[in-house]
């Protein structure tokens, strides 16, 4: 009942809280006879590891990944899994807990602090504990070893919207979203992303952001109808991800606004015989099953909760207080929530495969 795994034949557990000496995952069910090397993860880690722009918080964690278990290492340092749990270690170097003492029996607006209390009846309040976005840096070593089981599925992820911000999509360049600190697909909207977060920064606020995740070369058939859709599963993974607050499937709540015309992925023969679609508003998915077409999923992130702006709160004893937070925070949580959604939809998609071989084979 402590609700820490995910998936059901590739199962995911997380463990550690934020300023605890590691956080880590430990991988169940992922094939034998997968090979990769470490440095696969600790790219992946990499690109969610903190501190690597002024847009950013500025904890120095080096994200260095140990992997304890699961496989065996041949001279050239080429990993080849066993079929047992992966074990995935990442040890906490940076942290100061000293910067939460002011907030230790108070309540921050907008964070899980008071949840926690309401739950559990104890809070970790250094960085927030478990429902820290230090968590992330877990789930990211893990939808590295995921992708080994979906070989031919292409996954990218781009930040498409920051606050009142959104790109234009005729300027979508892929390759752009490597290039700025944003992982932003367009130079335009990702430079005026620059001096808006600049000026939130340095007041000390925050602001939301919305991602996009796009998984490509998924084979038709893959996901199961009612209890197991693809995209309600995709759609609990995405919501999993700290500060989440909504998630969509390819035209998502904007299907509401259409007609039956407008909505309809009309078929036509592609030019090999096999069947192709028009357009993609069901976002790769129907019926809980994958179409063939790119799954396109979006989801929002909410403003980081902990800011210098004094709000209205109470603490434990139920007293009336002000809250402020000082510390290492993101200004835009959302920018490192990017490679989390590339690793959540990998670990979707192989548990997924996994559960289709295991009842129509392949």
């Amino acid at each position: 009942m402590s609700h820490n795994t995910f998936g059901h034949l590739f199962r995911v557990t997380t463990f550690g809280e934020s300023h605890g000496p590691a956080i880590g995952a430990v991988v169940d069910g992922c094939p034998p006879r997968l090979s990769f090397r470490r440095e696969d993860v600790q790219a992946a880690l990499d690109r969610r590891r903190p501190g690597q722009s002024r847009f950013t918080t500025q904890r120095r964690e080096p994200d260095e990944v140990e992997i304890l278990s699961g496989v065996i290492e041949a001279e050239d340092g080429t990993l080849t899994t066993t079929g047992t749990p992966i074990a995935l270690m990442i040890r906490n170097v940076d942290q100061r807990s000293k910067d939460y003492s002011n907030i230790a029996r108070s309540f921050r607006p907008g964070h899980a602090d008071f949840t926690y209390i309401a739950k559990y009846g104890v809070r970790d309040h250094r960085g927030g504990g478990r429902s820290s976005a230090r968590e992330t840096a877990s789930r990211v070593a893990a939808g590295a070893i995921a992708s080994l089981v979906i070989p031919g599925v292409e996954i990218s992820a781009a930040l498409v919207a920051m606050g009142e911000i959104e790109i234009d999509r005729a300027r979508w360049d892929w390759e752009e979203v490597d290039r700025n600190p944003f992982f932003c697909p367009d130079p335009v909207a990702a430079k005026e992303m620059e001096g808006y977060l600049d000026g939130l920064r340095k007041s000390g606020s925050s602001v939301g952001a919305t991602i996009e995740v796009v998984a490509e070369g998924v084979p038709p058939g893959l996901g199961a109808p009612i209890y197991g859709k693809l995209d309600a599963e995709l759609a609990s993974a995405l919501m999993s991800i700290n500060a989440v607050k909504g998630v969509e499937i390819g035209a998502g709540m904007a299907a509401s606004r259409l007609t039956g015309e407008q909505n309809a992925d009309e078929m036509r023969v592609g030019p090999d015989g096999e069947p192709i679609f028009l357009s993609n508003n069901a976002g790769g998915v129907l019926g809980g099953i994958a179409t063939g077409q790119p799954i396109v999923a979006r989801f929002a992130v909410k403003p980081t909760s902990s800011i210098l702006t004094p709000k209205q709160s109470l603490n434990e004893a139920g007293e009336e207080v002000d809250v402020s937070t000082k510390g290492r925070h993101d200004p835009c949580v959302g920018i490192r929530a990017v490679p989390v959604g590339e690793a959540m939809m990998a670990i979707v998609l192989a548990d997924q495969t996994l559960r289709n071989r295991g009842q129509n084979g392949g």
